[in-house]
């Protein structure tokens, strides 16, 4: 593990013996991917004064416990998307949906890893259509790790493992977390997008490679939701968005299929076009999307 040094500055409290530490660093990247400072390391040395502790620290940059560490083939990684591959902790399920476990963005797209140890995290695709039934798409950004630049449905993402989006109950964890990124990537205030307004029509599991070393493996919860919105995208997520109609979004289909302009569309977002959509916005349009809801059935998609 490679060491950095930082610089930490004590007080002490004599009479009831505490000690606290505070720590300044002037490479925050050193923390990258670390999910505390146990791995920090000091000798205390009391001294019978009043003056300061001695104080000798050491501080190895992080590889958590299983976790991949950045190799120098990761270091042309866009900054943003690199935080974001190390802080965000993943769900991990079983092709049941239950949960598993947690491990990083990073380790849960490693085709290497998604192969040897069948890694599976929960994931959500929101399909958000304004007042006259049409879908918002978004172009991924050129930066993403996964299948950047290409076209795709308005937000997909992770739930974290955190308590507000492990939540089970009528998909509210995951309807939280999609409520979250909507901002984040399309900066959709969260009044705009109402947690309780997301219906959550079905789940689908699919694998699909992106560029060898990188991939998804998914149980994806496919969320439907009618608002217009204020979209302010993120250039760090999001490189352009586009309201489609129907036969609008038939056209794309035609192009990607042609290989016209290098248009591509996200495999998931095609599985779903190609298996549930157009029925599905029919039935949005009449006001039955409730008949339709099918929330024990896990598709599992190729």
């Amino acid at each position: 593990m490679a060491q950095s040094s930082i610089v930490l500055t004590l007080s002490q409290n004599l009479f009831k013996r505490n000690v606290t530490a505070s720590v300044i660093t002037h490479s925050p990247s050193i923390f990258t991917g670390s999910r505390s400072l146990s791995s920090l390391s000091f000798s205390l040395r009391r001294r019978r004064s009043h003056t300061p502790i001695s104080l000798s620290a050491s501080f190895s940059s992080p590889t958590a416990m299983g976790e991949t560490p950045v190799t120098t083939a990761d270091a042309g990684m866009d900054a943003v998307q690199r935080r974001l591959m190390f802080d965000d902790e993943c769900i991990l399920v079983d092709e049941n949906d239950r949960v598993v476990g947690h491990d990083s963005k990073y380790n849960c797209h490693l085709m290497e890893k998604i192969e040897a140890e069948n890694l599976l995290h929960r994931a959500f695709s929101v399909f958000l259509f304004n007042s006259k039934y049409e879908l918002l798409l978004q172009q991924r950004s050129a930066t993403k790790v996964t299948f950047p630049l290409v076209w795709t449905n308005t937000c997909c993402s992770h739930p974290l493992y955190r308590e507000s989006e492990l939540i089970e109950e009528n998909a509210l964890g995951v309807r939280n977390a999609a409520q979250r990124k909507l901002l984040d990537e399309l900066g959709i205030p969260a009044e705009d997008v109402p947690v309780d307004q997301f219906t959550s029509l079905g789940r689908i599991l699919y694998k699909a490679p992106s560029d060898g070393k990188w991939g998804e493996h998914e149980l994806d919860y496919l969320l439907f939701i009618v608002r217009d919105v204020n979209a302010n995208p993120n250039p760090d997520e999001v490189a352009d968005i586009k309201y489609v109609n129907r036969d609008e979004l038939k056209e794309l289909l035609r192009k990607a299929d042609a290989g016209e302009g290098g248009l591509k569309l996200s495999p998931w977002f095609r599985l779903v076009v190609d298996n549930f959509l157009f029925k599905w916005w029919d039935h949005l349009e009449q006001g039955t999307l409730g008949e339709i809801i099918d929330m024990k059935t896990i598709h599992k998609l190729t």
